[in-house]
């Protein structure tokens, strides 16, 4: 069902008569292939960057009479929706304080919310949810819910908000911190802080709109709303127009594609109209694709801009992204594919129209850049896509994510709009008027000639440079960041694992080789970067067993291994630095206390967490694995703990799930966590050998590593036996 949309009746594409429509050209909208649905909006405006949104939306808040309801990948209560003087007794500024002025204001108004239950290690711009007591409290007719629907490593990523059902906004900005910011991008506006701290200026892009197309949004909304909660919304209607006050929309009548992920869900597939209409939209190019976007890491949609590259008439393309990325991780894992892709096209581009540009704005530190985050599309002058979705793996089968589509299909103004504003967006970025941006590009003839003719020692575009080449090794890992299809748990079951090995005639041996490329690249870090100089070899050692000699460090150790299992964390990497703050047998002993400990929350989570929920945590086959715990208890756990074919946490839920005795759990993760632990025990010891300018003794580590390696095999030899043996039986039973 979770692939399925079914809009309210008369939202439907209506298919015109072939007589009505000879004189337009046909539209590259397929509902049911790269788009859910095409319907009318009566009034579409489009926004640039957070200070034209934010303000918008406050005003349609403001008029809504039955319901707000709002999707994000990210909500915070704190946003600060504009900056002018609020009166007394007026509506208030920050956004959770607003929407609780709202319902207490109108007794018929409801609010939703539904925000992506994200990961902890997402968590740092992020708000506690109000359950644990802190901060915000929404009002009684303010629901705020969380969507944990997602596989492994996906996301609730759509921006959507419905005022009455009647006028949506749709885009990349959430209504969270980080993203409010004028056009202007000023290097150092004071109103650009979060939790006391500036933020660098932030570019992205939403639409506002209204008619049936916004009720096509809000149907998408109620199913999202559905899946997530098990709860249905019902559709509402409002006899006043809540359109935003002095919102002036750029087109009036105008057709609207919708086009979604959604990652697959039970026995529905995953819905890839996303990425469909990204090709097609590349596909149907004559002159130009310009395009923004926050990441730019997808092989398909790098595929079908090289293939157009190699034609010697074919359009001139023009990539706008940010310089930097946020953090190391984005650092080492997207920006690293990025460098790849653009390589790849530019070594394709025999004939010079491919073109990568980031925006430039003086006066901002060197680790700060302007962030691109917008994700929008135009192909010539007959289509303008604006959405969620980045150019990335993740949003074309991962994420749920939502973008919308205008052609002109011949109309001159619709055609006018979309040109004007593709240049306006130009113009914001090079620091000029839009004019003088278009009288350029009439003499200049081309995209990359007016760009370099109106670039500038001030606000600019500027060339990316794209030189750095990085091993393939580091390639390979980074594309774990960035995958194209859930990361699904079929191992629970075996028979994938079973297949492969059995058409292989061998055990798969990339995870261990997995683990040593990320051992050598830490290696590599700190001996080629500035790490080394930072932070010696003796001094880490010193400050490992200063915080060793602590009365309280055993404790803060023991205690780490919890919420590093429910993040995944490396646990080894705790282990190790234990393993040098006590020594190779207080690290082992304190290590041990610590992942027995975390199995035992685990555990206790999964007796009180929902059958419903443990099933979409563990994956749909979720059944063997049950009926090896029960069936085969202590020694099952003992194996599944020795060799993690299932993250721990996920293994404490569904052993607590089903009721699995207690001292089961505890003793069968110590037996079997036990080699793994004495394994990093030993690799820390080496390593505070090897720290310490010592000779390390390879035999020990090597044979550690095959001891390790012989014990994956044996216990995939017997999870595969017992699916087999389980197999059998089922069909007996038939």
């Amino acid at each position: 069902m979770g692939s399925v949309l079914y809009l309210p009746r008369g939202l439907q594409r209506k298919e015109a008569s072939p007589k009505a429509e000879t004189h337009r050209p046909e539209s590259i909208l397929r509902p049911g292939y790269n788009a859910c649905a095409v319907a009318r909006a009566e009034r579409l405006a489009l926004l640039v960057d957070a200070e034209v949104y934010f303000r918008a939306f406050h005003q349609a808040a403001l008029r809504a009479r039955r319901s707000i309801t709002i999707l994000g990948w990210d909500f915070n209560s704190q946003t600060q929706l504009h900056f002018d003087p609020v009166p007394e007794g007026g509506p208030p500024a920050l956004l959770g304080e607003f929407l609780n002025y709202l319902v207490k204001r109108r007794r018929g108004l409801h609010v939703n919310v539904l925000n992506w239950d994200y990961p902890m290690v997402f968590g740092a711009d992020r708000e506690f949810p109000p359950l644990y007591g802190f901060g915000w409290r929404p009002a009684r007719r303010v629901r705020l819910r969380y969507d944990d629907t997602h596989p492994v490593a996906g996301s609730q990523h759509q921006k959507i908000v419905l005022i009455d059902d009647a006028v949506a906004f749709v885009g990349g900005i959430d209504l969270t911190v980080r993203r409010w910011d004028t056009s202007a991008h000023a290097p150092d506006d004071p109103r650009r802080v979060a939790y006391g701290k500036p933020y660098p200026p932030f570019h992205d892009l939403m639409v506002a709109l209204d008619g049936d197309a916004a009720r096509a949004l809000a149907a998408i909304a109620r199913e999202r709303w559905r899946l997530a909660t098990g709860r249905t919304l019902k559709p509402v209607s409002a006899a006043e127009d809540p359109w935003p006050a002095g919102l002036e929309p750029n087109l009036r009548g105008i057709e609207v594609g919708i086009a979604r992920t959604m990652p697959p869900r039970g026995e529905s597939p995953a819905v890839r109209e996303v990425e469909r209409l990204y090709l097609d939209m590349i596909d149907s190019a004559s002159r130009e694709i310009y395009i923004e976007n926050q990441y730019f890491t997808s092989p398909r949609i790098a595929a079908a801009l090289e293939k157009r590259l190699a034609e010697p008439a074919g359009p001139e393309i023009v990539l706008v992204l940010r310089l930097l990325s946020h953090g190391w991780l984005e650092e080492a894992t997207m920006h690293v594919l990025r460098t790849r892709l653009i390589q790849r096209l530019k070594n394709a581009d025999r004939h010079g129209r491919f073109h990568v540009y980031y925006p430039h704005v003086p006066g901002l530190a060197e680790s700060c850049c302007l962030d691109v985050h917008s994700k929008m599309m135009v192909v010539d002058d007959r289509q303008l896509r604006v959405g969620s979705a980045n150019l990335c793996n993740r949003s074309m089968g991962m994420d749920t994510e939502c973008d919308v589509l205008i052609e002109s299909r011949g109309e001159a103004h619709v055609a006018s709009v979309i040109r004007g504003f593709r240049d306006g967006l130009i113009a914001e970025h090079l620091g000029v008027p839009a004019a003088h941006l278009q009288e350029t590009l009439k003499k200049a003839g081309s995209l990359r000639e007016a760009i370099a003719a109106l670039r500038s020692d001030g606000r600019t575009l500027c060339e990316l440079d794209n030189t750095r080449e990085w091993p393939e090794a580091l390639l390979s890992i980074a594309s774990v960041a960035d995958p194209d299809e859930p990361i699904a748990l079929d191992f629970l079951s075996t028979d994938r694992v079973s297949a492969s090995n059995e058409a292989k005639g061998k055990p798969a041996w990339g995870r261990l080789a997995l683990f040593a490329a990320l051992i050598g690249a830490a290696a590599a870090l700190w001996r080629f970067t500035p790490l080394a100089e930072l932070a010696s070899a003796e001094q880490v050692i010193a400050w490992a067993k200063a915080f060793g000699s602590s009365w309280w460090a055993p404790l803060v150790v023991i205690v780490a291994y919890t919420p590093a299992c429910f993040v995944m964390f490396p646990r080894p990497l705790i282990t190790l630095a234990a393993v040098i703050a006590f020594g190779p047998w207080l690290g082992f002993l304190y290590s041990l206390i610590g992942i027995v400990s975390a199995a035992v929350v685990t555990y206790f989570v999964g007796r009180r967490m929902r059958r419903d929920t443990v099933r979409r945590l563990a994956g749909p086959k979720i059944e063997r694995m049950v009926e090896v715990l029960r069936k085969h208890g202590l020694l099952a756990m003992s194996l599944l703990r020795l060799v993690p074919i299932a993250p721990f946490f996920v293994v404490g839920i569904v052993a607590g799930a089903v009721r699995l005795k207690l001292w089961h759990l505890a003793v069968g993760t110590a037996v079997g966590m036990l080699p793994g632990t004495l394994a990093a025990t030993i690799f820390g010891d080496q390593l505070e050998t090897a720290l310490a300018g010592g000779q390390v003794n390879w035999w020990i580590v090597g044979g550690c590593a095959g001891l390790l390696g012989g014990g994956a095999y044996l216990v995939k030899r017997w999870f595969e036996k017992m699916a087999r043996r389980m197999n059998g039986k089922t069909k007996a039973a038939k």
